[in-house]
């Protein structure tokens, strides 16, 4: 079989350490697992999940088998569709049950068991469960005691893992409990960058490289684990990302697209942004409703709060948009986080508001968002105005920093202080890159 796959693509040697470390010749055929790590894009998964199935299929049969990635979104769109896409290629049959509550695969007599590890509750779902192996994809971004759990499950003789993952806090536990000691855990540990990976061109590295900055750029181009340390937006740059007034009305000749969201506080701030993007994919926050509650000395209502939602949306450059356009621009959405669950509610019958978008805040969405909007400004593709209610959210890069206690337990997450604004820009970009009418379906670097 490794014969065949070699036909189907030219392999590097990392990639072909990987296809091979558990056969008879390989030095590392006593090792109990594999953990690949490095930059993004630097074809890990690939080789991975083909050494897996080969594996499995040469060495167990009638067995049960661990497939996992940080949600069954991810596992399907990453691993199972080019495996099956692989598979057929090599004329190996795969039968596919897409069962909402029992998805796996069966290949030969094996069946291989998927599962999202996304959250604590993750570890309920194998429980039970005797498998002969395990195929973990971005292990990473799992929770621990999911992890714990899958190797509880591999009770079979001769079980071994196959784990791949991108670099995040060196504090973390993939990298202290298994990559640290990798000889007494008896895992094979390979390092990969982007040079790696054969099938992708100077072209794509280069703008692989052009898409992070600052920690991003080391953690996943030079696949480094590093703390996360200082303003999370380092990149930010006042005198290039804020638009002064005398430039504003040429670019809001090219706004095709408009949308509000919300951070919403009801002791402390509640912030709505208005948003436009142009025909080049370019987002502007073009204004802010910014309403601190402790400074002014009063809350108010979910009504009050909507009805500044719709005054956000006309007025100011909203009018403006209008006159430019020659006939009103319609907001595309409201985006609103989940937790916000009265006032989603008063939106949803307040007049004239149109589309509520609810923006669900599941677990590992900060960071991905902070990577997406950190890339955004990294490449020019998200600016502010100078304008009534941006001041805040501009003056909080400054002091939107990491937070040193969470890098002391392994986490990477910001210091939860002047925080309002950058939640609100978080939810609206993050909304807008996984929605059809954005510019892509998946915010840029995944």
């Amino acid at each position: 079989m490794i014969t065949r796959a070699k036909m189907f693509v030219p392999f590097s040697v990392q990639q072909r350490k990987v296809l091979t470390w558990w056969t008879d010749k390989s030095p590392h055929k006593d090792k109990d697992g594999i953990i690949a790590e490095g930059s993004v894009r630097s074809g890990k998964t690939m080789p991975m999940t083909l050494s897996f199935v080969f594996w499995s299929l040469k060495t167990h049969h009638d067995q049960n088998f661990i497939v996992g990635g940080k949600s069954m979104g991810a596992l399907k769109r990453n691993v199972i569709k080019p495996l099956i896409s692989m598979m057929a290629a090599l004329k190996v049959p795969v039968k596919y049950h897409r069962s909402t509550d029992d998805p796996h695969l069966i290949i030969g007599t094996n069946t291989y068991y998927l599962f999202g590890g996304n959250n604590e509750a993750s570890q309920d779902v194998i429980q039970g469960l005797t498998a002969a192996g395990s195929l973990l994809d971005e292990i990473a971004l799992m929770p621990e005691n999911f992890v714990e759990q899958v190797l509880a499950r591999c009770s079979v003789d001769n079980s071994r893992h196959f784990w791949n993952c991108n670099p995040e806090n060196p504090r973390h536990f993939i990298k202290t409990e298994f990559i640290d000691k990798a000889e007494e855990k008896r895992f094979l540990v390979l390092h990969f960058t982007m040079d790696d990976n054969p099938s992708l061109s100077r072209r794509a590295k280069d703008r692989f490289k052009r898409l992070f900055t600052g920690l991003f750029f080391k953690r996943f181009i030079l696949g480094l684990w590093c703390l996360a340390e200082g303003a999370i937006y380092d990149m930010f740059d006042e005198g290039k990302h804020v638009i002064p007034a005398n430039r504003q009305a040429e670019i809001l000749k090219n706004v095709v697209i408009i949308w509000t969201a919300t951070d919403y506080g009801t002791g402390t701030v509640l912030c709505h942004g208005l948003f436009g993007m142009d025909r080049q994919g370019i987002v502007y926050l073009l204004r802010t409703s910014w309403w601190d509650a402790k400074e002014r000395g009063r809350q108010k209502t979910d009504t009050e709060y909507a009805e500044d939602l719709k005054r956000l949306v006309s007025d100011g450059q909203a009018a403006q948009l209008a006159a430019t356009h020659n006939k009103p621009l319609s907001v595309t959405c409201h985006v609103i986080p989940d937790d916000a669950l009265s006032f989603i509610a008063q939106c949803r019958k307040t007049p004239g508001l149109g589309m509520i978008r609810i923006y669900k805040r599941e677990p590992g969405t900060v960071l991905q968002g902070i990577r997406h909007q950190a890339n955004l400004l990294a490449q020019g593709k998200y600016f502010l105005f100078a304008a009534r209610g941006n001041e805040h959210v501009i003056s909080e890069y400054a002091s939107y920093v990491w937070d040193p206690k969470a890098q002391e337990r392994g986490e990477d997450a910001p210091l939860k202080q002047h925080d309002h604004g950058k939640d609100m820009e978080r939810y609206s970009l993050m909304a807008m890159a996984e929605s059809p009418a954005g510019r892509t379906r998946k915010p840029a670097g995944y």
